[in-house]
């Protein structure tokens, strides 16, 4: 009996390699294969912050035309700006001198441009005299004044004079270098 335990464990391994031998010849379905990992993706950056509203351009402003701006100035301020130039006389003379006529004829070019101004032409003198003959004097040197501007094509209307003789003297020195400053017509800009 002895050997009948052997034969017994003989079969149960016979059996028991049987049963895995036969398992063996089933074919497995093979594994579905598995997909190649994904390519590997970019980083994903955020995108980009939209761009800030563009500043609205202020609206060109068209640039004042040479009649406006003189439209807008002051009987004043045109005065203070000095567009016409004084014109300057000999000792106890009215005549225009030869180096009065080109600041006339620029005086003269300005008031053609400008034909709504009227001036004022004063005609003053030196400290010296009496202030009866200075007065005389000054008048007779803006008459000279209006006669060369008239001449020059500007109309008589537009042009006014008054004699201020040695009443407002430009230089207040007793010297001939004052006294020169003095003799003079002036122009004052009296309505535009």
């Amino acid at each position: 009996m002895i050997r009948v335990p052997r034969l017994f464990s003989t079969i149960a391994l016979s059996a028991a390699l049987s049963i895995a031998a036969a398992g063996c010849h089933k074919k497995v379905p093979a594994a579905a294969p598995t997909p190649p990992p994904p390519p590997p993706t970019a980083p994903v950056t955020p995108p980009p912050p939209p761009a800030p509203p563009r500043a609205t351009p202020p609206l060109a402003v068209p640039a004042l035309t040479e009649a406006e701006i003189f439209a807008r100035k002051s009987v004043k301020q045109l005065n203070d700006e000095k567009h016409l130039d004084d014109v300057f006389f000999d000792l106890d003379k009215s005549s225009v001198r030869d180096d009065a006529k080109p600041a006339l004829q620029k005086n003269a070019d300005w008031l053609k441009k400008w034909t709504s101004v009227v001036v004022m032409l004063e005609g003053h003198s030196d400290s010296r005299g009496t202030a009866e003959y200075n007065l005389g004097l000054g008048n007779r040197r803006a008459n000279a004044v209006k006669d060369y501007l008239t001449n020059l094509g500007i109309p008589a209307s537009r042009l006014t004079i008054v004699s201020k003789g040695k009443e407002q003297p430009f230089c207040n020195e007793e010297n001939e270098g004052c006294w020169q400053q003095n003799r003079r017509g002036h122009f004052v800009i009296t309505a535009k």
